[in-house]
């Protein structure tokens, strides 16, 4: 048996590639790809292939920061091929 986890990380881009890019949809694939405690300290906007993402302190941003090369092809692979480019984190 599968775990459910690896069966929504196979899924959810299909699901989620039918809908339109939203505020909200960026938030999500957001939340999903950092997850529950980067998410709450962070918030993030998507404009022109740049995602910016505004961290609560110094500690998230060099969190996110050192993250983003990992961050990056995820956010992608759940918002579709190229629509971030680059992640740009400030405080």
């Amino acid at each position: 048996m599968r775990p459910a986890s690896s069966i929504l990380a196979s899924v959810l881009p299909a699901l989620l590639k039918h809908t339109p890019l939203t505020p909200e949809k960026t938030a999500f694939a957001w939340r999903t790809v950092v997850g529950d405690a980067v998410a709450r300290a962070t918030r993030v906007n998507l404009s022109d292939g740049v995602l910016w993402v505004t961290a609560e302190d110094q500690r998230w941003l060099r969190e996110v920061t050192q993250a983003r090369e990992t961050i990056l092809p995820r956010l992608n692979a759940l918002l579709g091929a190229g629509t971030v480019r680059v992640i740009k984190v400030h405080a």
